[in-house]
């Protein structure tokens, strides 16, 4: 086993930093006050060898709403199967497109993916619509988790409008109805999910079949009422992510290193938590 189990993944290659972010790019850039890195398939992979560390690679379609090209799932799956030892993969789908739910058993039975993620302010959404359960219904059927975006995004940060993206349908009190409806269906939480950081740890606390994973900040920023929630009673139902390339996974843990946890809980968060997630 690696060392750590990043669970919020990004390619850095052109079919995400050129193709799915398109115009956000920028904007991106700007908000994590970094400039994101191009690579081909082999050398994003010996990023994640050299780290120690099994990312969970995300395909990425929101071409309905933002008109940008997908990250796809076959792409996706090509990235593991070339490289088992680095990458796992979960798949996405455009609720706006008819086949949404097709491809999402096709991208599970037959590309082999593990999990579904979904963007919630990008791809135009929100959790708590029916209209999506026979999405949310097929991946409890097929035992895999959702990640799904909360809190605030880059995503069109400083553009007119926001790029289009509306925050509000990312906030955590719509996947309260989502754990609520589909109770076995493992749901992760991306990001700490400010500024609604309290309703997410309520959400966390009282629906057994919600995660959080931690990508997308640096834990020194980390709220007091969050690292206290990571250290006690959430502590077996939270995830390490970096929101990789937007930060380094020598970023992160080097942070994560200043809060002092407890090795029980720095195990489960960076590795444990994961194996038991994802059935490894």
């Amino acid at each position: 086993m690696p060392r750590a189990i990043d669970v919020h993944v990004h390619p850095s290659t052109r079919e995400w930093v050129d193709g799915a972010m398109g115009e956000f790019r920028p904007a991106c850039e700007d908000y994590f006050h970094t400039r994101l890195p191009e690579h081909s398939v082999d050398e994003m992979a010996a990023v994640f060898r050299a780290a120690d560390v099994l990312g969970v690679l995300l395909a990425w379609d929101a071409e309905t709403h933002t008109g940008n090209p997908p990250v796809s799932n076959d792409f996706v799956a090509g990235c593991v199967a070339a490289h088992p030892d680095a990458f796992l993969g979960f798949a996405s789908v455009d609720p706006h497109k008819s086949d949404a739910v097709v491809e999402l058993e096709r991208a599970v039975r037959f590309l082999g993916l593990r999990g579904l993620k979904m963007h919630p302010g990008a791809q135009g959404f929100s959790p708590d619509d029916r209209a999506l359960a026979p999405i949310w219904e097929t991946a409890q059927s097929l035992g895999i988790p959702v990640l799904i975006h909360t809190g605030t995004t880059g995503l069109g940060a400083g553009m007119p409008g926001g790029g289009g993206v509306a925050l509000g349908l990312s906030n955590p009190m719509l996947i309260d109805r989502m754990a609520l409806d589909f109770p076995d269906l493992q749901i992760v939480m991306a990001h700490p999910a400010w500024p609604w950081q309290d309703e997410q740890l309520a959400v966390l606390a009282h629906k057994p079949n919600t995660w959080i994973d931690l990508s997308g900040w640096s834990p020194k920023r980390f709220a007091p009422e969050l690292v206290r929630e990571i250290r006690g009673r959430l502590q077996d139902r939270v995830l390490f992510g970096t929101d990789y390339p937007f930060l380094t996974h020598e970023q992160w843990l080097g942070a994560w290193a200043t809060l002092d946890m407890p090795d029980a809980v720095t195990e489960k968060v960076l590795l444990g938590n994961a194996t038991r997630l994802l059935g490894l």
